[in-house]
């Protein structure tokens, strides 16, 4: 994402997302908008190792396996998360680069966040 400045009437606006970001932004907030996929991926981010196992997210949520696995589905589809298959079980990352893709659209400049 790169940062335009658009001239209003009254001032110079930034503009830290672009119209063709924004359809994929979307999606990834839209993925996020579930309070379960949002504490799957919080899970997920938040492990010393950096990687959880789908079996392991299945008391934690408190949901079926059918349903975590369709909540990792939507995250994955989002661009938030990355899976490897190791023999029978399918282990999960999460992306930061596109977590930091989220943080930029929300918060584009670090030096307002104390304002």
């Amino acid at each position: 994402m790169t940062k335009k400045t658009i001239q209003g009437c009254c001032s110079v606006l930034v503009a830290p997302v672009e119209e063709r970001d924004a359809e994929g932004l979307c999606l990834a907030f839209k993925a996020l908008s579930d309070p379960a996929r949002l504490r799957v991926l919080s899970l997920i981010a938040s492990q010393p190792t950096g990687e959880v196992c789908a079996c392991d997210l299945v008391a934690p949520i408190g949901k079926s396996q059918p349903t975590v696995s369709h909540h990792l589905k939507v995250l994955f589809e989002a661009g938030l998360v990355t899976k490897e298959k190791r023999g029978s079980w399918i282990w999960y990352r999460a992306v930061p680069e596109r977590l930091a893709e989220l943080r930029t659209a929300l918060d584009p400049s670090p030096a307002f966040a104390a304002v």
